[in-house]
């Protein structure tokens, strides 16, 4: 059974599920995507790992697998998601050491957080898009596609309390960057990725 490539379209916070995101994962080659639900931490550590202007002051649970595997010689080669049984996804590394390869399983959220660490590509099978996949109509894809190209990362965090939604536009650009480093050095990831966007729209 032949792998589709996947690639990260974008995560949410989930409409469904109270304190739990949406990613999204998007087939390359086509306009299927699958959308995962995961948990708030692991939204964060993979969306944190896209972000090319926010680091975490200490590392998170998923930078020290990387730096534990760099230190160890071992290589994340990809990440297969190969089962789904109830709404549930299974995934596996594919890791290699020393011209050994071997297979671990892992939660999807973890996987995908620690393939985005690695620069490793995320694949599925063909019948696990066939069931659990959801064609975008044109429209969205396009808006998806300028939205992607209006900003550095696809990712848009809508945060769970309106008052955490600061009227961001009355700041000056020095005061955007204070409130985004005391964000980050408060491990409030959510917040720091709206200001990282204010700032974005302004340059």
């Amino acid at each position: 059974m032949s792998l589709i490539l996947l690639t990260i379209k974008g995560i949410s916070y989930s409409q469904t599920q109270s304190g739990a995101y949406a990613l999204v994962l998007s087939e390359m080659q086509g306009t299927r995507t699958l959308p995962i639900i995961i948990g708030a931490f692991e939204a964060q550590s993979i969306a944190i790992a896209l972000e090319t202007e926010i680091r975490p002051p200490r590392p998170l649970t998923h930078d020290l697998f990387k730096t534990f595997s760099d230190t160890f010689a071992i290589t994340v080669k990809e990440v297969i998601i190969h089962k789904l049984v109830d709404g549930v996804f299974f995934s596996s590394l594919i890791c290699e050491r020393e011209g050994k390869e071997e297979v671990i399983d892992t939660r999807t959220s973890d996987a995908i957080a620690i393939a985005v660490r690695f620069n490793a590509p995320i694949y599925t099978y063909e019948n696990i898009l066939d069931k659990a996949g959801i064609y975008l109509k044109v429209e969205e894809e396009m808006a998806i596609e300028n939205k992607q190209e209006s900003q550095e990362i696809p990712i848009d965090f809508e945060l769970e309390s309106s008052d955490d939604k600061s009227d961001f536009s009355a700041l000056s650009l020095s005061e955007l960057n204070n409130q985004l480093n005391n964000a980050v050095d408060n491990e409030n990831y959510e917040l720091a990725a709206k200001i990282r966007d204010e700032i974005s729209k302004r340059s």
